[in-house]
Formats: structure tokens, sequence, C-alpha cells
């Protein structure tokens, strides 16, 4: 029988730090009646200024960890658009901090779609013998990239990480990853992106003058890829239910990119899927990019939304543009 990658564990953490509606609107041109209506969030926890992209990810890879009553993994993959630094990866040091010893370790970097491309990434690691099993996470601290005055996008971010331990297993047993259904359009690379500060566009010096970049702050082009979000991911999660035999009746639970409350309605909308089978927990933490499933995963086991033995979708839409689906049967774990 075939190898496959099995979810064994899953953990998440979000920083405390607690930001409500109406304290933003106490920054910006804004109102908790506006944020709700157009994003369906309610508050976003957002990090401590001394508190890295690391720090969140350690904290939701010992959880994982523990739920798998496991100690030890060959791989460590960090999902992620805010690494600690630019230059080394994030991974390692999070391998290290978790005590995994020379466990090999790398990131991705696909946005919001990063934990899917993740997960297809140690599922390839573990199907071809070059792992037994693998820490995948999705850890971003996008309060850090944003324009303290652009409303648009500090109403809909959060900060916060998650993730699973994939070991290998058979592809019958429950938590058993299928098929994946990746792409991705450069074409729209402008549409989601932080244009200064890479070597498109470096941070540049004078004379008498700190480094700096020309704008280093996320941008998004809203509308734009509120269309390609929806038509990408309904497409997307259609495919992969379908490679599995399962028509739209048969899923029992969508968990989608929280991106927003509006996105996720129109996803199950146009899949005519019914929106009482959508994981929703956006309006508790915003859009926390690669973090938002493996966290959206953990809310609905702890709610009793998922449950073992559900057919469950996970669909993503990012940066890049990229997106991806998979499916699978829910194992019975309990989130560490």
């Amino acid at each position: 029988m075939s190898r496959t990658a099995v979810i064994r564990g899953i953990g998440a953490w979000v920083p405390p730090r607690i930001v409500t509606n109406d304290e933003l609107a106490r920054e910006l041109d804004t109102s908790d009646e506006w944020i709700r209506s157009r994003t369906g969030i309610s508050q976003r926890h957002i990090a401590d200024p001394d508190m890295a992209t690391s720090d969140l990810a350690v904290e939701a890879g010992g959880r994982a960890l523990k739920s798998a009553s496991t100690a030890s993994v060959d791989f460590v993959i960090v999902a992620t658009s805010t690494p600690d630094r630019p230059c080394p990866a994030t991974a390692p040091s999070v391998a290290s901090r978790l005590g995994l010893g020379t466990a090999a370790a790398f990131d991705v970097g696909a946005v919001c779609t990063g934990f899917l491309y993740s997960l297809a990434a140690g599922a390839g690691l573990i199907a071809a013998g070059t792992a037994e099993s693998v820490l995948v996470l999705g850890a971003d601290t996008f309060s850090t990239i944003l324009d303290p005055v652009d409303r648009s996008t500090r109403a809909v971010f959060g900060d916060g990480a998650g993730g699973v331990v994939l070991a290998a297993g058979a592809p019958d047993e429950p938590g058993a990853l299928g098929r994946f259904d990746l792409a991705s359009d450069g074409e729209g690379s402008d549409l989601i992106t932080v244009p200064s500060g890479g070597s498109r566009d470096p941070v540049r010096t004078g004379p008498g003058r700190a480094a700096e970049a020309a704008d280093p702050y996320f941008r998004m082009e809203g509308r734009t890829v509120f269309r390609n979000a929806v038509e990408r991911m309904a497409a997307s999660a259609l495919r992969v239910a379908g490679a599995r035999g399962w028509d739209v009746g048969a899923v029992d639970l969508l968990v989608a990119h929280q991106a927003n409350l509006r996105i996720m309605n129109a996803v199950a909308d146009r899949m005519r899927l019914p929106r009482e089978r959508c994981a929703v927990n956006v309006d508790r933490v915003g859009n926390t990019a690669a973090a938002s499933i493996p966290l959206a995963l953990v809310d609905a086991m702890d709610d009793g939304t998922l449950r073992p033995g559900h057919r469950v979708v996970l669909t993503a839409f990012g940066g890049g543009l990229t997106w991806g689906s998979c499916a699978l049967r829910w194992p019975d774990l309990v989130a560490g």
C-alpha cells in the first residue's frame, strides 16, 4: 500500500492582546459598523512589539507536537510572509527552539495559501520516503507590515499561528491527505504585495539618512482580489471534492482561508454549499494569513463544528497570486 501523509496532531496560538473595532475607530476614520458590514470582523489579536513570527510559531508548534504525542519530527516547514528576518529562514530557529535538534527546516512564501502549499510539500516528503514525520506551520504577524493609516488593511488583518504534525500512514486512514489542487498566476503579482524591500525595489540609503524602503507596507487591490478569491477557491474546492468522489452535499465542512466573511459566503454560494457548513472564526481573529486554516480548524474542533469522520475541504487564496485546496476525512484528535 502506498505511503500517505496523515494528520496526527494539531495546535494553534494567537497573541493575548485583542484589538477591537472600537479601538481602531479611535485611531482611524472608521467605525465598528463599517468594519463589520464589509468584513464580518469584530476583533483581532495583535502581537506585542517585542514578539516575532517565530514566537507565535513556537507556541503553535509546541501544541501540535503535544497533540501528536511526539517530541521529534524529521522536517519543519513554516509558511509565512512575515519572517523574523529577510535572511535566514524562520523555520530553523523554530525547530531549534522546539528542541527538534537538526531537523531539516525551511520556509514557504505563498502568502495566504502558504499553509496549503506547505501541507503539500510535507505530504510529498512523506510520500517519497524522505521523511517519516513533518511539522507544518502557518505563522504571520501582518500587523508589522500594515500601513498605520490604511483602514482597509488594518481592519482586516490579525496575527496568529497554527499547524499540524504529519506522519506516514495509509490512504484509507482518517486524516490522510487527499490529492492537492495547487495553482498560481504571476500576472496578478501586484494585486497583493509589499512593493519595496526586496531585490526589485531594495532598501535605499543616502548621505546623512537612515536606510528606508519606498513603500514598505502591505498593499491590496480589494475588489479585484475579492473576485479572484471567490472564483479560484470555489473551483479548486470542487475539484478536490470531486477527486474524492464527493458531491457538494457530502461535504460536512468547508474550511476556507478566513479572508473576510463576505468572501467565504460567496465561495459557499458559488459551490451551492449551505453557509452553515463553513467554518468561521474570522469575526474573532481577523485574517491571519498563512495561519488562518489551522486556526479555523482548531476553533471548529473546540466548538464542535468539526468532528471525527467529517468530510472536510480546505481551500485558500493568496498573493502571488496563489490558490489551492485539499480534502480529507477528519481524524480523532485533541488539539494541543
